[in-house]
């Protein structure tokens, strides 16, 4: 019994870790440069729908340079 007492609080974070982790489609070198989550530039999490940011970073040679987020 003395070892369940580590067992179900280890249990209980490894689900966590598990349900909180998304796969990305995002290349992870553009992630990296820029500093951002997959979501700044894609509609959602998993979807390679681009939003306004993602449009832009796009059309301007992978660059958010210059890019100001709608308020």
């Amino acid at each position: 019994m003395r070892g369940l007492r580590f067992v179900v609080p280890a249990a209980v974070l490894a689900l966590g870790l598990a349900v909180s982790t998304t796969n990305s489609l995002a290349k992870p070198e553009y992630a990296k440069k820029e500093s951002k989550t997959c979501v700044y530039c894609h509609v959602k999490a998993g979807s390679k729908e681009l939003n306004d940011a993602g449009k832009y970073y796009k059309d301007h040679n992978h660059s958010l340079a210059g890019y100001q987020a709608p308020k």
